[in-house]
């Protein structure tokens, strides 16, 4: 019964504030968030195609490095943002040709160091294409 006096005061005020919000929203006539129809999502629409088309024509313009650059954002977090070393090894100074071999090793599963069981998971996304390209970004750090 004790717990009654804790429990009843909490289910209350839980409701009042439920209640207040609710009238907050309908005295406002506010949209619901995130909300985009008719000419907002057309105008959404247009723009995402100027976009995506925009990126398409910097992809295909890009060199190697430059496509190798935006992979490596995801492995600036072990090997630092200048290929420096942190958590994983220094990659500064490696040659393409060294980096596609590492990277085929790691997506063949084959063991090189400590921590090639997380680099099996990194490289399993990798085209040969993008093994590539980051051996190209990597030679220019």
């Amino acid at each position: 019964m004790s717990n009654l006096k804790f429990i009843i005061p909490i289910f209350l005020g839980t409701a009042a504030l439920l209640v207040g919000a609710r009238q907050i929203s309908w005295e406002t006539n506010h949209p619901p968030i995130g909300s985009c129809t008719g000419d907002c999502y057309k105008e959404y629409k247009i723009e995402d195609a100027k976009r995506l088309e925009s990126e398409r024509l910097l992809l295909a313009t890009a060199s190697p490095a430059d496509l190798g650059g935006k992979i490596y954002t995801a492995c600036a977090a072990c090997h630092g943002a200048n290929g420096q070393g942190g958590v994983g090894p220094a990659l500064k100074g490696q040659a393409q040709d060294a980096i596609v071999s590492m990277l085929t090793q790691y997506k063949n599963k084959e063991t090189r160091g400590a921590q090639s069981m997380l680099m099996w998971g990194q490289a399993a996304a990798l085209s040969n294409s993008d093994m590539t390209n980051l051996g190209a970004y990597i030679e220019t750090l």
